[in-house]
């Protein structure tokens, strides 16, 4: 059934995952969510125009109609149709996973091939299981290469991505703790980052672009064809990297194989991001993008993601990585701000999600972490920081500081803001 969804998507050229948008003989792909199923408006999006819809549903079938294809799930034959389409390209994909880092990790190595090659990107965060798919099947002749971002939250995530996309190479920016509700434990979180490692060692012609400065990865990456980089000193490295400074934009260093250092002034906020501009490099050099043009790349890259991002304002300059946070992420970015020479520093942090049994030691560490930078003023949002009420500043939810900054405006500051997504810290900009 599988080749015969194949074979339509040939002829038809088109197809649709949403019933709202029916482009004319395109595919419907009766995908499910957690709050609807798409089987539900087969019938409506045929109406609309669509030539076939692929549905998993038996009962929404009229007898006869060949417009319906059953299938025994719409997700696996939707991925199925993604990997079949991918298979028509002989180019390199490059697959980028990690805790921390991923997104702004393919946006740089993105921008720094697209200076000499076509690339297709992962856009946004389309990173899940339907993401990435969609991403496969924007794929046309012209590309030279893809690059493509995976998340995951759950054992086996990484797994069916890499089976869908097959990458010919990969990079793991990071592990560390994120989603331990869904991994359970760190040990979870690194087996199944290392389904990429373990998807990659099937063929003899991977390459794995590599930090090794990490005993983690390194630990993982047994029997692999290596491309190192790291911002520490080590013998023998394919990129080395050093910290020129930080205020508050990061400035750094770069060469290749002892070669001539090269300094490039960014647009990011934060010394954490050095290894995600060498990973750039790595990869560039690699697929032999001229130095010069690796350079521009980096000092060209400007953030607008909420991730490193350094917003000035009328009243106060930020630094807004508002988008996601986990133990990792969260102490690095303290760090960061507590080494930024800069003057008058006020943190907003928004609390840590899915971490399960060990939600509050997180949190406490993360205060503990607080207390030893002492900045100038720290207000907490949620209710997993509601044991530092007191000591610091805390709130229940971005509406109540939102509610205090109306009545009593901040001026003057630095102001580092970051949190989990859904916390909404990034609501918080326009009020400061």
């Amino acid at each position: 059934m599988d080749k015969t969804i194949f074979d339509l998507y040939l002829r038809q050229g088109s197809l649709t995952t949403d019933s709202r948008q029916c482009p004319a003989g395109s595919i419907f792909f009766a995908l499910k969510g957690e709050s609807f199923d798409g089987n539900r408006f087969a019938a409506s999006a045929l109406e609309k125009g669509c030539a076939y819809a692929v549905v998993d549903d038996a009962a929404i079938v009229p007898e006869g109609d060949s417009r319906y294809i059953l299938v025994d799930d719409v997700l696996t034959a939707f991925q199925h149709l993604a990997r079949d389409y991918r298979r028509q390209f002989d180019i390199p994909v490059v697959g980028i996973t990690g805790t921390n880092g991923k997104t702004t990790t393919k946006e740089l190595v993105s921008q720094v091939l697209s200076e000499q090659m076509n690339v297709l990107a992962t856009e946004g965060n389309f990173n899940n299981d339907i993401g990435v798919p969609k991403t496969l099947l924007r794929l046309n002749g012209s590309h030279d290469i893809a690059v493509i971002e995976m998340g995951a939250s759950h054992p086996g995530d990484i797994r069916r991505l890499v089976e869908t996309a097959e990458p010919t190479c990969g990079l793991i920016t990071t592990v560390g703790k994120a989603h331990l509700q869904g991994f359970g434990s760190f040990e979870g979180v690194c087996r199944t980052k290392g389904e990429l490692y373990d998807y990659l060692r099937r063929s003899e012609k991977s390459v794995v672009f590599i930090n090794s400065a990490n005993p983690h990865l390194m630990a993982m990456a047994q029997n692999l064809t290596l491309v190192d980089y790291s911002s520490s000193p080590a013998e023998g490295l394919y990129v080395e990297g050093r910290l020129v400074r930080c205020a508050p934009l990061l400035t750094f260093r770069w060469r290749h194989a002892s070669g001539r250092w090269h300094e490039v002034d960014t647009q990011l906020v934060g010394a954490y991001n050095i290894d995600n501009m060498l990973a750039a490099v790595a990869v560039g050099l690699y697929f032999g993008i001229e130095p010069e043009n690796i350079d521009h790349a980096l000092s060209s890259y400007r953030p607008t993601n909420n991730r490193s991002q350094l917003t000035l304002t009328a009243h106060n300059r930020l630094v807004v990585d508002a988008y996601n946070a986990n133990p990792m992420s969260m102490a690095a970015a303290i760090d960061n701000f507590r080494r930024m020479e800069v003057d008058h520093k006020m943190v907003i942090l928004g609390q840590m999600g899915e971490l399960g049994a060990s939600s509050h030691e997180e949190h406490v560490r993360i205060v503990q972490l607080l207390d030893e930078a002492q900045f100038d003023s720290v207000w907490l949002v949620g209710q997993e920081f509601a044991f530092a009420d007191g000591k610091y500043r805390v709130f229940s939810n971005v509406e109540e500081v939102k509610a205090v900054l109306r009545e009593n405006p901040v001026e003057g500051m630095y102001i580092l803001i970051k949190g989990s997504n859904f916390t909404r810290l990034y609501q918080l900009p326009e009020l400061l």
